[in-house]
């Protein structure tokens, strides 16, 4: 039970991860015009993509 508890944790980690990378890029590919469309400043990016990995 250990085991599946821990590969669990990690399996969860590494899909937060990758939600993290996924929008971090699909936001800075983004230029300055879209993003304010999107009611989104530059310098928040990190912040959103840290939220869309919980």
């Amino acid at each position: 039970m250990v085991l599946f508890g821990f590969i669990s944790a990690i399996t969860s980690r590494l899909t937060a991860y990758r939600n993290y990378r996924r929008t971090l890029q699909a936001l800075s590919a983004l230029d300055d015009r879209e993003l304010s469309d999107l009611g989104i400043f530059r310098g928040r990016i990190e912040e959103i993509a840290r939220g869309a990995a919980r």
